[in-house]
């Protein structure tokens, strides 16, 4: 089978297609067929060798959906022919996570999803909404979870709050899409007009390009009638992450995401002074991707792909997510 691997840590270079035995399915797993991968932040960071916990060489990626093509001894989850994705963490599926969950991180701590065919474990895949392509299923481990973790299961979100978004990649975007079917209203920010015309399309209230509002922080002051917004999907990390602090109300949330941004200094006594609740969000266990994909369901949300990729050219995909002239998800077709 085809498959790409990074073997060293060279950046994009250092992503090489090889061909590889195809695996058997034990006791308990299942072979996945994958039908197509998408990318996040974090996996141009694996590919060069920034990621902490990674183990060289490596199949990367840790989204991907395909179809099932065989069940090892004592599978019950999941059937031949079923439409799955694989969770993020192999080993989280509820409750808190923990070091050892940590460990089976697809496409960093063990291999992921950019190759022809993949063995999960039957405890580590989902079923896929029925309404969604292979395409758009290969968009919910991370940046989806993410995101649903960050508003519902830590976040709480409830209608009427006003939720702010950083930029338009693929957590802030299925944010905009999550808080939108909770009754939130929603403020992103982006550098392009053109973008931030799209997220209104998608439903956001109000849009702030931080190119002609540098300090855009006051500019959500002012659209919140000087309150700030109760929740903040920070992307930016410590570059970005002043500025959150300053735009949230006081009682607020913070979910600390990202790390886009780069390093910069945070001024603690915003966080003590407005009682602000920062959390950091780690993508999500199985239990949590399932409620959402009810949710996914329920509503029929569509996830939103700015490009699909063939698999032979999965390293442009690469330098296309980094160029940051996505919005919403990069796939890469199997």
């Amino acid at each position: 089978m085809k498959a790409y691997q990074i073997q060293t840590a060279a950046g994009i270079d250092g992503l090489k297609l090889v061909d590889l035995p195809e695996p058997q399915p034990g006791a308990g797993q299942v072979l996945v067929r994958v039908r197509a991968t998408s990318l996040n932040y974090r996996d141009t960071a694996v590919v060069s060798g920034r990621y902490p916990g990674q183990t060289l060489p490596i199949i990367p990626l840790s989204d991907g959906a395909g179809e099932v093509v065989a069940v090892g001894a004592g599978v019950t989850r999941v059937i031949v022919g079923d439409r799955v994705a694989g969770i993020f963490f192999q080993d989280w599926i509820a409750g808190k996570l923990d070091r050892q969950k940590i460990k089976s991180a697809l496409g960093g701590a063990i291999d992921g999803m950019l190759s022809e065919y993949v063995v999960l474990s039957q405890e580590g895949v989902v079923i896929l909404p029925a309404h969604l392509s292979y395409e758009e299923g290969a968009t919910l481990p991370c940046a989806a979870v993410t995101a649903w973790q960050a508003l519902v299961h830590r976040g709480g979100t409830i209608a009427g709050e006003t939720v702010l978004l950083l930029g338009t990649g693929g957590v802030s975007i299925f944010a905009l899409q999550f808080a939108k079917i909770l009754g939130a209203k929603v403020i992103i920010t982006s550098s392009s007009d053109e973008k931030l015309a799209r997220a209104k399309q998608l439903g956001a209230d109000e849009t702030i390009n931080y190119k002609m509002f540098p300090n855009w922080e006051e500019k959500v002051y002012e659209l919140t009638q000087q309150q700030g917004v109760d929740r903040v999907i920070e992307v930016g990390g410590a570059g970005t992450l002043e500025k959150s602090l300053r735009a949230t109300s006081i009682g607020g949330k913070v979910s600390l995401i990202g790390v886009l941004g780069g390093a910069g200094e945070v001024n603690h006594a915003q966080i003590l002074m407005k009682a602000i609740d920062i959390q950091g969000i780690y993508v999500g266990s199985r239990e949590m991707f399932e409620t959402m994909i009810r949710a996914i369901s329920l509503h029929q949300i569509q996830p939103i792909i700015d490009r699909v990729f063939p698999f032979a050219e999965a390293p442009n995909a690469y330098r296309h997510l980094q160029s940051g002239s996505h919005f919403g998800k990069v796939v890469i077709q199997v």
